[in-house]
């Protein structure tokens, strides 16, 4: 870029700046974002290295006199480059970051240094911390999880004026992108919780639910404060005799399993003949805080199991539970096996924790010093803001997730591009206080679910080992919420006929990874070997969908083949079509 460019884009933003200024201050004092709380508490990070860590001091030395090397030679061969001269890289980026796909990263001198010299920082800081050995394996994941997000969020990518294409784009549009980005970042600013920026990361305009989502056809015959239930139109003669329920996770929409034709495990799952039922959730709001976990469990699938055997007459059902949606499932059949209530035929667990000893990085969000403050501002509130814990989701992949759309939407001034998946992702759920206070308790804070009667609900002890129930566990190897190893703690703690399968891609996309069109493979192993590790390093790899793996599994506990089931009947008449009014409550 030269020079006189160089100030025309610095003038650019001189003068936007001062309107970006007095925008956001207009936001902030008309609502009650003066208090805004951070999900990433970086002050914590100087008191996570004050206590229990040793420093490898001759790993650390050695790391500095590289870096110091490797600067050194970066600045003659930046002085190389401006003269003219053609030379190699110090230091290049992984081959899956995306940040610097555009050529003038590698071509422009000035450019290529600021994105090395960015890159052997951000290498000398992981290494710094990579030498620290902690007493509290808790404290470390902390501690390299605020550094990769400081890493994260000082890229040059993420400034205008060190970003060639937010450059480009302020001299071609004559400031025009800045506009529309400032547009663009308080639209999403007034949307947003107190607690968090919700970004926007797909045209949420573009779909409709009924029509391009959520669109196989059913009947809402059934619902209570907590749920509506959908029961889906047979397209098969004969059908099952057991019926088939999904219960989806209640911190979001269940449309994720029935999203367009090439995804719908929902319609798929009709075309192989079962009678399909579904769980939707509310989008609880303050009214609903004093709901507890207890009343989830008695109001979502027991409520719905007492419907579907009236309404089919039969006494067994396949119950499929996805994520948070898994884990209640699991609550749900040890305390109706401890009251003799054995209609849940068979388990299928999609990505699910039953054991929280290795919750992976949200944990960094749940740690013991942070989880009194979220319990204290939640029951105040009386809900989870389903936004909060969006962001929260997202910075697991922040460069992806969240600095992308930072750079694309406010910097460059464009709108992002229509997606189904990240449409669902936006759609957010809200959780009751006291349902949050008690899952939270007694999953990621104490661990309790998985200890035999450490938990109890409604008097009843909770004792997963003890439900022998025929059980299918599918975790998916990218899974960066779920920990595949971690799903399989589960699946070891239970006393039944156990399957597991390890699907590629990650917590949404390896799920929804259909028959037809899907892309990712998967792994079995018809044995339960003593450690996830050891499972896969003797499991066969298949190529395609698991749910033909699934189906396999779960058809031979069906039961005979009857005539198809006609929606809902004359007690459970049509309330409206699916897929009911509950999924549409946004937030």
């Amino acid at each position: 870029m030269e020079s006189n460019e160089q100030k025309e884009v610095a003038d650019f933003l001189e003068q936007y700046s001062e309107i970006f200024n007095t925008m956001v201050k207009q936001v902030l004092s008309g609502s009650d974002k003066e208090n805004l709380n951070s999900m990433i508490d970086s002050e914590k990070l100087t008191e996570l290295l004050s206590k229990g860590v040793k420093v490898d001091t001759a790993e650390l030395f050695s790391k500095q006199m590289s870096f110091m090397t490797q600067q050194a030679e970066l600045w003659q061969n930046a002085t190389k480059a401006l003269l003219g001269s053609k030379v190699e890289s110090v230091v290049s980026e992984k081959r899956n970051d995306k940040r610097f796909k555009d050529s003038e990263w590698s071509e422009n001198p000035v450019y290529n240094y600021l994105k090395q010299s960015y890159l052997l920082s951000s290498n000398m800081m992981q290494d710094t911390v990579n030498s620290l050995h902690f007493d509290d394996p808790k404290a470390e994941e902390q501690v390299k999880f605020y550094t990769r997000q400081y890493i994260s969020s000082v890229s040059p990518t993420n400034n205008a004026l060190t970003n060639p294409e937010v450059c480009r784009d302020i001299l071609e549009s004559k400031g025009e992108n800045l506009i529309k980005g400032l547009q663009n970042f308080m639209q999403d600013l007034q949307q947003s919780p107190a607690d968090a920026l919700k970004i926007n990361q797909t045209d949420v305009d573009a779909f409709t639910l009924g029509e391009d989502l959520a669109y196989t056809p059913g009947d809402v015959i059934y619902q209570n404060d907590l749920i509506q239930l959908i029961q889906y139109k047979a397209t098969t003669k004969k059908v099952n005799e057991v019926p088939l329920l999904f219960i989806p996770p209640f911190i979001n929409k269940y449309y994720v399993l029935d999203m367009d034709e090439q995804k719908s495990l929902i319609k798929w799952a009709v075309g192989q003949g079962h009678t399909v039922f579904v769980i939707s959730w509310i989008n609880p709001d303050k009214t609903l805080s004093h709901k507890g976990f207890n009343d989830y469990m008695k109001e979502g699938p027991i409520a719905s199991l007492d419907v579907i055997e009236e309404l089919t007459k039969s006494s067994k059902v396949n119950v499929v539970g996805y994520c948070i949606g898994g884990t209640l499932l699991a609550t749900t059949q040890s305390y109706l096996l401890a009251k003799g209530d054995t209609r849940i035929n068979s388990l299928t667990f999609l990505t699910t924790l039953l054991d929280f000893s290795e919750p992976g990085e949200i944990g960094v969000y749940l740690s013991e010093k942070m989880l009194p403050f979220l319990k204290k501002d939640i029951k105040e509130k009386g809900i989870l803001d389903g936004r909060v814990l969006g962001l929260a989701f997202s910075m697991l992949r922040e460069n992806s997730l969240f600095w992308s759309y930072f750079v694309n939407n406010y910097l460059k001034g464009k709108d992002p591009a229509p997606f189904d998946i990240l449409y669902w992702n936006s759609d957010s759920s809200n959780l009751p206080a006291e349902t949050f206070d008690f899952y939270m308790t007694n999953t990621y804070q104490e661990n309790n679910l998985i200890k035999d009667g450490a938990v109890e609900v409604e008097g009843v002890p909770i004792e997963l080992g003890k439900i022998d129930t025929p059980s299918y566990f599918l975790a998916t190897i990218a899974d960066h919420i779920v920990l595949w190893q971690a799903s399989y703690k589960g699946a070891k703690a239970l006393s039944g006929p156990t399957r597991f399968v390890l699907a590629g891609s990650g917590h949404l996309a390896g799920v929804i990874n259909s028959v037809d069109h899907g892309k990712y493979p998967h792994w079995v192993n018809d044995e339960l070997s003593d450690t996830a590790e050891q499972w896969f390093e003797s499991s066969t790899k298949k190529e395609g969908s698991w749910w033909t793996d699934w189906e396999n599994w779960v058809e031979p506990q069906s039961g005979k083949q009857v005539t198809a089931r006609k929606q809902g009947s004359k007690k459970y008449a049509s309330i409206e079509a699916a897929p009911g009014s509950y999924v549409r409550k946004r937030i």
